[in-house]
């Protein structure tokens, strides 16, 4: 009896040490979840060796209905003028993502497969441009840690099939957030292999008249290759009056 009524503990205190992780994740997607948004942004890339390439990009979001619809315009330099990415963010099912290049003068839809690839050499991904969908992670909570002087939860995200995780480029991340903002700091992000593959750092946030809050800086660097990305926005604005039918595949290619 007492080996049966100590696993039924056990049973208990795992699961709610995983509702407890989840939620701890909601509350930070919560707090950064903006909403209507436009603004200007510098993607600083560099290589190994630490050469950079610069990329201006801007950026539009609106939410209608279930879905959060997003629009990425490359503005400079020369070489990727044009290029846009759309991305169709839903709350219950997988997001949808097209992009326009300009050489090829024709509108793709991006696969499942290639989300987890870099987002125009970047080390970023085209899966980091969609917040991540809950359902598809199991969660845990590691314990506490000191990041940038702030007491943090350790969050552990791991996907819940191998589709999920093929798609994210990811098998599992680890995120610290504030026990008291609920805001995340830095996000570790482990390979297939379960080898620390990226990490990345996300700071100056600032409060937004909405009370949610926005970073306007995060850093992602690859620990395998040694390079770094950098995404640094310039100009923020809450709220946008952009029409629903701008945020379409067929708008793509309209400068």
């Amino acid at each position: 009896m007492k080996t049966i009524l100590t696993a039924i503990l056990l049973f208990c205190s795992l699961t709610l040490t995983a509702q407890n992780a989840m939620e701890i994740s909601r509350k930070y997607l919560n707090a950064t979840e903006v909403g209507d948004m436009e603004m200007i942004s510098t993607i600083n890339i560099y290589d190994a060796k630490g050469a950079v390439r610069t990329r201006q990009i801007s950026t539009a979001s609106r939410k209608f209905a279930d879905c959060s619809k997003m629009m990425i315009r490359f503005l400079a330099p020369a070489d990727v003028k044009g290029t846009a990415l759309l991305v169709y963010d839903y709350e219950d099912q997988d997001d949808s993502q097209w992009i326009y290049m300009p050489a090829l003068r024709k509108v793709r839809r991006i696969v499942s497969t290639e989300k987890g690839k870099n987002f125009m050499g970047s080390e970023f991904t085209n899966a980091d441009m969609s917040r991540p969908n809950q359902q598809d992670f199991d969660y845990q909570l590691l314990g506490e840690a000191t990041q940038e002087g702030r007491k943090c939860w350790k969050i552990k995200a791991t996907g819940r099939t191998d589709v999920i995780k093929q798609q994210n480029g990811f098998s599992s991340t680890i995120s610290y957030i504030d026990q008291q903002t609920f805001l995340c700091y830095r996000i570790e992000y482990f390979d297939r292999s379960d080898k620390l593959l990226r990490i990345q750092n996300i700071t100056e946030y600032a409060k937004q008249a909405n009370g949610k809050y926005f970073a306007y800086r995060m850093t992602m660097q690859n620990v395998q290759n040694n390079r770094k990305s950098e995404m640094i926005v310039d100009k923020f604005l809450s709220g946008s009056k952009i029409t629903e039918s701008t945020f379409s595949p067929a708008m793509l290619d309209k400068l």
